[in-house]
């Protein structure tokens, strides 16, 4: 295994933490949004614009002709900050999980350091991932930094932290054998801890129906203060989610920190089922993004998008609370928080 960041002192930062700059990949898989993904783009550059008011913005574009297109609907959604494009080809839009986990030391000569998980697609799910591959190292190069390997499988969308020794992520996901089959649990947990500075690592059990990820954390359950958590529940007990995420909450009941005391618990509602072609969509409210003023919030034009943004308003006062119609992008079976990436400030 290569040598642990942990013991270097390097630990990856909770999202709350102020960030550099935020990096996207621009999407343009039609296979990802059959049919729709025109009525993607509008959507993606509202969220760039959102964001560029917040921090700089890097994009990646695989050429000069997507770049141009990006240029266009990012005009049109007035997306007027810092927003810097890469020529580096991808597979699909999901910089969550293809991209560079950083970590950082502020004590170190080198304060941030990449982590390239290695990336197999949700477990091969879908072909022609070489391109995707390829972006770690691509981010590592353009912001100078040293590239760490991480020596498994792993997703972003799969990992929540809070930036001081904890993690929350699920049994479904990383103990999946299309991921590392070669791999006990105690050794995925070593993994964690020695690459991105954990101590502690919390499992809860299964995601959300219609996510193709085999359970992200990052679609049911988020650290938003060092001791606090916000939980996705379904109040519908018919609902396919009902169990599953009642049984989450109670496990997340069950934990308590490092010093014996248990979690501060926020209960956030799930919208009502989505569905396309027939196909139920994983569509959540926890898979918002906290970027350095702002939280972007998918919302799927219902009653219960306010009460979600409330939530989350009362969690982060210091930010603005900005929802987005994430109702064609989840067709993709994924939101804001499963497009980007954060890089930490130095």
């Amino acid at each position: 295994m290569s040598e642990s960041l942990r013991d270097l002192g390097y630990r990856m930062p909770a999202e709350w933490e102020p960030h550099q700059a935020t990096w996207l990949s621009w999407p343009h898989n039609e296979k990802s949004w059959p049919g729709k993904i025109e009525k993607v783009w509008p959507q993606y550059a509202e969220m760039v614009a959102a964001l560029s008011r917040s921090e700089i913005v890097h994009i990646n574009v695989n050429d000069s002709e997507m770049r141009k297109q990006a240029q266009k609907y990012l005009r049109e959604a007035v997306a007027d900050g810092v927003i810097v494009f890469h020529e580096f080809p991808t597979n699909d839009a999901w910089c969550r999980d293809h991209g560079a986990i950083i970590t950082k030391n502020a004590l170190a000569t080198a304060p941030l350091v990449a982590v390239n998980w290695e990336y197999n697609a949700w477990g091969k799910k879908y072909p022609h991932f070489n391109l995707d591959q390829t972006i770690p190292k691509q981010m590592a190069t353009e912001l100078q930094i040293p590239l760490h390997e991480g020596g498994m499988i792993l997703e972003g969308g799969s990992i929540d932290v809070n930036g001081e020794g904890l993690l929350l992520t699920t049994e479904s996901c990383l103990l999946n054998p299309n991921r590392n089959p070669h791999l006990t649990r105690e050794q995925i947990e070593n993994r964690l801890e020695q690459m991105l500075g954990v101590e502690t690592v919390y499992w809860l059990g299964e995601g959300i129906v219609g996510d193709d990820t085999d359970g992200h954390i990052d679609d049911i359950t988020r650290f938003v203060a060092s001791n606090k958590i916000v939980t996705a529940v379904e109040s519908d007990e018919a609902d396919e989610n009902f169990i599953p995420l009642r049984e989450n909450l109670e496990r997340l009941k069950s934990f308590v920190n490092p010093a014996g005391h248990p979690f501060e618990i926020i209960e956030l509602p799930m919208p009502p089922a989505v569905i396309h072609n027939g196909q139920r969509l994983p569509a959540s409210y926890a898979n918002f993004y906290i970027a350095n003023k702002v939280v972007l919030v998918p919302t799927f034009n219902h009653q219960r998008d306010e009460q979600a943004k409330e939530i989350l308003q009362d969690c982060f006062p210091t930010r603005e609370v900005i929802g987005i119609d994430c109702t064609d992008i989840v067709w993709g079976l994924g939101a804001f928080h499963c497009l980007t990436q954060q890089v930490p400030q130095i």
